[in-house]
């Protein structure tokens, strides 16, 4: 197996090198977009079992959303759909023989949690207003603007890094197993990599919501606090 910091070449556009991974995250990308215009474009009002799995998993992240942030998913549903659906394809594609998942490449998990860092700067800027997401890094006083500029930065680079241990470790033991005891003994672990490409996609997408979320409330403008005179009228 070749080092996870090296990343295998198979063309060139122009002076652009595409490697494996790449074509792999192309391949779901294209997967998942065509899926979904497939089992989407005759939807009815009385949904079939097909329809029902498919309104069962928005329902899911809808319900997650709203658990997280306390407020309605709509802004928020499309982003965090698609970036745990990616994920959790990207982790199970191990299980294709001779494909490697690319979250178990460096530079995949650093361009999702680089979306994760951009979508936490547009939500922010989108719910707070520029001058509001501005001040977030203000909270709870302006010292603290050096470290929370720290923290927005440190957060999401220990998302990429946990997603990358997880998943390349997985690949790493399976194949190790595969070399040395054959096909069929693998078999659990492999078993147990699905469900952790599940937990995986899960974190990344919840963590990508709990950080967005943050953000969008301490850039919200604070009730002014009730006077004991107010409270008595009330």
């Amino acid at each position: 197996m070749n080092s996870p910091l090296d990343a295998m070449i198979l063309f060139h556009v122009g002076p652009v090198p595409i490697s494996r991974a790449i074509v792999v995250t192309w391949v779901i990308m294209a997967v998942l977009v065509l899926g979904a215009f497939l089992l989407t474009r005759r939807l009815t009002l009385k949904p079939g079992k097909l329809q029902a799995a498919i309104e069962l998993i928005v329902t899911t992240v809808d319900t997650q959303i709203r658990e997280t942030t306390g407020a309605g998913p709509e802004p928020y549903r499309a982003f965090i759909g698609s970036l745990f659906l990616f994920i959790l394809a990207a982790n199970w594609s191990s299980l294709l023989p001779g494909v490697e998942p690319p979250t178990a490449q460096l530079e995949t998990d650093a361009a999702l949690a680089l979306l994760v860092f951009i979508s936490v700067i547009w939500f922010g800027i989108r719910g707070a207003g520029l001058r509001g997401y501005l001040k977030s890094f203000a909270a709870p006083n302006i010292v603290m603007i050096p470290l929370n500029i720290m923290e927005s930065i440190t957060r999401v680079f220990s998302m990429f890094v946990r997603l990358f241990g997880n998943v390349m470790s997985g690949v790493f033991v399976i194949a190790i197993v595969t070399s040395l005891a054959g096909l069929l003994v693998p078999i659990p672990l492999m078993a147990l990599d699905l469900l952790t490409g599940l937990v995986q996609a899960y974190i990344f997408a919840i963590l990508a919501i709990v950080f967005i979320s943050a953000t969008v409330e301490e850039g919200q403008p604070k009730p002014a606090p009730v006077s004991s005179a107010e409270k008595k009228d009330k």
